[in-house]
């Protein structure tokens, strides 16, 4: 199943390429950000937002509260383990690896 997973913005990786690092409930990886990135603002002020991530894309902001209770109930249905390694094991967007 694919799921828009939320994730944590915590860096620019690249302000051209419009690539952030995000964390994924302790899983890292570069995402593009150009759909959810402010018109008249640096990348940099994305830094901390939390976004809903989809095939090596962030698609929307969300908040916190929100992204906290959409991982709790992925969690709770046996999806986020699931939506985790997927993750791991595809390199779509850039690098990718677990947080120990």
């Amino acid at each position: 199943m694919c799921l828009g997973i939320p994730a944590r913005i915590t860096g620019i990786a690249d302000a051209a390429a419009m690539l952030a690092d995000v964390d994924v409930h302790g899983v890292r990886r570069q995402v593009d950000v150009l759909c959810v990135a402010p018109a008249d603002a640096p990348l940099e002020d994305l830094v901390g937002s939390w976004v809903l991530v989809h095939v090596g894309f962030a698609m929307s902001r969300i908040s916190e509260t929100e992204a906290r209770a959409t991982l709790a109930l992925l969690a709770e249905m046996g999806e986020l383990h699931e939506e985790l390694s997927a993750m791991q094991s595809t390199g779509e967007t850039g690098a990718l690896h677990a947080v120990q």
